[in-house]
């Protein structure tokens, strides 16, 4: 049987730790034993026989280890064995974790969960990004998605040359040189993969394929990536070329977004092409631990973090991160309206890699440290300074404010080292949890997960954090999206969960990458799939006073509702199409819903790109509102008299979520 040898700095094995860790602390009593051992075998089992995503499960990417092959017929002496450690391939770089029970209230505590579906870094290498489909399938009633995961360099990038000394092992280079090739297990070459992968992880089976491939990336990979549910299609950010790729459901390359040449001028910035640089791991400027030398774009146009909402994809560009947005036009096509949305205001500029938006409109920002590449592994991003932020659309406006949104965010404890920012890049929304640790599918985004480093590892805290288990944490925490700074300073609000189980590696850094929980919720924010809603203006060709036939198109059309939570309540924002041709530029509004109140009932806004805001109020969250609109032009109605009107009717469905702090 073979045996790996793995270097003391990183991963061990998981029953010998588990076992130290009993052993250190037997003495001072039984409370870590009892509280580990409960939620690790009280946990009741959760029904995976027909899928291995269901509501509530989280996937992780990280760093999959290391090993040497062979260990136990020895090295030649004067070996560094870092020079014969590779990436461990039998290991994972992508686990599916079941988070629907965390096994009691948030106390600072570890938590373990029944074993994850893991996929290992021999069938899809390195990936750090990671996007859900809509679950929608051909050959089944069930809704269960997919999983999308993009490859990366955000975990490091290994080079080899072929075996010379003949000791059965491939020989590890820093610099470029001829004959070099990417370490196995880097990109999924074995698979057919490279730097610009994007693997499917069938969410029925677990089967991996290689869903799509952007052959351009010359190894920098991929920022993220995200799903448009209304137009059945993702986005991905090239990190070689500063492109935002389109892609349909079937892995197709269909067009591509330039925000350094189309983007930037919307804010009166030079555009900036790409200066073609690439990774070229053969040629002598190469070098493993120096980013500088990977082919980047530039950081002007170099996109990361990407996020759908409101008929718009929002994605962070640049170190000193902003975000923008563009349009996602009724086609699917990008829209040609990039916007600058803001300026991230945090303690250190980073790179954005994250975005999320929960029902109520919120924006969350996750950073990363900057990339680092040591040889021996140990890091592969500067920890420590990483902030996750939330952001909020101003209400109203405030014109003596640039962005529409709030100038300063809220920020989130990250960790238990001081400064409490050991932010990894990851970020999303998850169900609430109740009194026992049961998520709760009625609180659709009550929870915010993030990625980081080091998480429980605060010596000054040692006495208190060891009751909740291992102190050398590197996964997720999960908090109630409420506990913005200073509360749950240090955070003994919330829950911890390792990504791989190993807890022997307190120095590790930039080992956990993205995450991405599967939450299916009804009337979440951001999302409305049009419906027609024939009104009694009549479209050209159509006969006075006779009824519009249900297969021509609506005289007007909402393609986006966007939610925010407000001092005074819900605000709905309403994005308009005018079908009808009529030049419509106002609303009247009234809600058909027994004990509901819609304002202001009349409204214009200069253009159909702004949207209509109304309030909301009395009603119940998720509550379905109806609302009777009446499109027409201000010119006309201020004339007198009759003036065209197109009336329709739109169920408005409202978040789950209420608005009450």
């Amino acid at each position: 049987m073979r045996q790996n040898h793995r270097l003391p700095a990183h991963r061990v094995g998981k029953a010998n730790l588990r076992s130290s860790f009993f052993a250190r602390h037997l003495a001072s009593g039984c409370a870590a034993i009892a509280l580990v051992m409960g939620v690790a075998l009280a946990a009741p089992a959760q029904a995976q026989e027909s899928s291995i995503i269901q509501p509530g499960f989280m996937a992780v990417t990280g760093f999959p280890g290391t090993l040497i092959p062979g260990f136990e017929e020895g090295l030649l002496p004067g070996v560094d064995p870092v020079d014969e450690t590779f990436i461990d391939m039998e290991r994972a770089s992508l686990r599916i974790f079941d988070m629907t029970w965390l096994g009691g209230p948030p106390t600072g505590q570890l938590v373990f969960t029944p074993p994850p579906f893991e996929v290992p870094a021999s069938e899809i290498g390195q990936v750090f990004g990671l996007a859900y489909d809509d679950g929608r399938r051909d050959d089944t009633t069930a809704i269960v998605p997919n999983l999308y995961a993009a490859a990366t360099s955000l975990h490091g990038v290994q080079i080899v040359t072929e075996d010379e000394d003949e000791d059965g092992r491939p020989e590890r280079q820093r610099r470029g040189a001829e004959g070099v090739r990417f370490m196995d297990g880097q990109f999924g070459e074995k698979n057919g993969g490279g730097p610009g992968s994007i693997w499917k992880i069938d969410g029925l089976t677990g089967a991996v394929s290689l869903f799509a491939d952007i052959a351009t990336n010359s190894g920098p990979g991929i920022g993220n990536v995200a799903f448009d549910r209304s137009h059945r299609q993702f986005f991905a950010s090239d990190l070689d070329s500063g492109l935002i790729h389109r892609i349909d459901i079937d892995g197709n390359l269909v067009d591509t977004f330039d925000h350094g040449v189309d983007g930037r001028p919307a804010r009166g910035l030079a555009p900036v092409a790409d200066d073609g640089a690439v990774m070229d791991i053969a040629g002598a400027a190469f070098d493993a631990e120096e980013p500088r030398t990977w082919g980047y774009t530039q950081d002007e146009r170099r996109v990361n973090g990407l996020a759908v909402h409101g008929g718009r994809l929002y994605y962070a560009v640049g170190e000193e991160a902003e975000i923008w947005s563009v349009g996602i036009a009724r086609d699917g096509t990008f829209a040609g309206d990039p916007r600058w949305e803001l300026t991230v205001e945090a303690e250190e500029d980073l790179p954005v890699t994250d975005i999320a938006f929960d029902t109520r409109g919120f924006m969350y920002l996750a950073q990363r440290g900057e990339v680092e590449n040591r040889y021996d592994y140990s890091s592969f991003a500067d920890s420590g300074e990483a902030s996750v932020l939330r952001y909020w659309r101003e209400s109203p406006d405030d014109p003596a404010t640039e962005s529409i949104w709030v100038p300063m965010p809220q920020e989130y404890a990250v960790g238990f080292p001081e400064p409490h920012r050991q932010g990894g890049g990851g970020i999303d929304l998850q169900y609430g949890y109740d009194a026992e640790g049961f998520f709760n599918r009625n609180a659709c985004a009550s929870t915010l997960v993030k990625t980081g480093d080091r998480l429980r590892d605060n010596p000054a805290l040692e006495e208190r954090l060891v009751e909740g288990g291992p102190l050398a944490v590197h996964g997720v925490q999960l908090t109630a999206s409420f506990l913005v700074r200073p509360k749950n300073e240090p955070p003994f609000g919330s829950w911890f969960a390792d990504f791989d189980g190993f807890f022997d590696d307190p120095e590790v850094k930039g080992h956990v990458g993205d995450v991405e929980v599967w939450r299916p919720c009804e009337g979440r924010a951001g999302y409305y799939e049009p419906i027609p809603y024939p009104g009694d203006y009549p479209l050209p060709g159509w006969p006075p006073g006779f009824p519009p036939p249900n297969d021509l198109p609506p005289c007007i059309e909402v393609e986006a509702a966007e939610y925010f939570c407000t001092p005074a309540g819900l605000e709905a924002d309403l994005y308009i199409r005018d079908h009808a041709g009529i030049g419509g530029d106002s609303l009247h509004a009234k809600s058909l819903t027994p004990g509901v109140g819609v304002f202001p009932p009349k409204q214009t806004v200069p253009g159909l790109a702004t949207p209509f805001t109304f309030g909301i109020s009395g009603h119940i969250p998720g509550e379905t509102v109806d609302l009777g609109l009446c499109f027409y032009k201000d010119a006309d109605a201020k004339a007198g008299g009759y003036f065209p009107c197109c009336k329709v009717t739109l169920p408005l469905e409202t978040p789950l979520e209420s608005c009450a702090p």
